[in-house]
């Protein structure tokens, strides 16, 4: 085993181009359109399972680079996927990112209907009038709730379903894969908001031209 000396700035690089090989290695082809996105998502977990579990809409990434472009907000079911988004990228275009978790009006309804702090957020963020993709990564009652408000004829522009665990995590992400609204969703148990972030930034990247990768 040799260690490779790498400079830090060109450590990412580095990554992506073994990501790429063992990928052409093993047969695999990812569609061009999502190609950048699975790769980050492996670079983020180490996890090559990847390539077999994500599951993108039609066309989900011209969808969401156009809803970016015209300015559209992201909102996350946690502060870990709020930091780990760029949101410098994001400025450029208009949008911002919300969590409204640690919210104390979130907070008192939740408690007050025994409901989650991340299904009363999403009633919070729907109320903004804002163009909007969702990346949650850890709770899975946020698109549950998401998938309530779509029924009663709420529209985001994107839903990225990452959630990670046990409970009603897998049926969560069926409801937003059943439904009619671009989605980005990883099947089965895993995700997390490391996850999510990361997802969020390769779509960010895509359109940015000063971050390539």
């Amino acid at each position: 085993m040799q260690i490779e000396h790498i400079l830090p700035s060109d450590i990412e690089k580095r990554s992506f181009e073994i990501i790429r090989k063992e990928l052409s290695e093993s047969g695999v082809s990812i569609p061009e359109d999502i190609e950048q996105t699975v790769v980050r998502v492996i670079h983020t977990t180490a996890d090559f399972e990847y390539t077999r579990t994500l599951m993108f809409s039609e066309n989900v990434i011209e969808k969401a680079r156009k809803a970016i472009r015209e300015g559209a907000c992201i909102v996350t079911d946690t502060n870990m996927a709020l930091s780990g988004i760029n949101k410098k990228s994001l400025a450029k275009f208009g949008g911002e990112v919300f969590c409204f978790m640690a919210d104390e009006e979130v907070a008192r309804q939740a408690k007050e209907r025994q409901v989650t702090r991340a299904y009363v957020s999403m009633e919070k963020a729907a109320g903004l009038g804002k163009k909007l993709i969702f990346a949650i990564g850890n709770a899975p009652t946020a698109l549950i709730k998401l998938r309530e408000l779509m029924d009663e004829g709420y529209r985001p522009e994107l839903i990225i379903g990452v959630p990670v665990g046990f409970v009603n995590v897998v049926e969560a992400k069926e409801l937003i894969i059943d439904s009619d609204v671009p989605y980005i969703v990883n099947r089965g148990r895993k995700g997390g908001s490391n996850v999510a972030a990361a997802i969020v930034n390769s779509i960010l990247y895509s359109i940015d031209s000063t971050r390539g990768m």
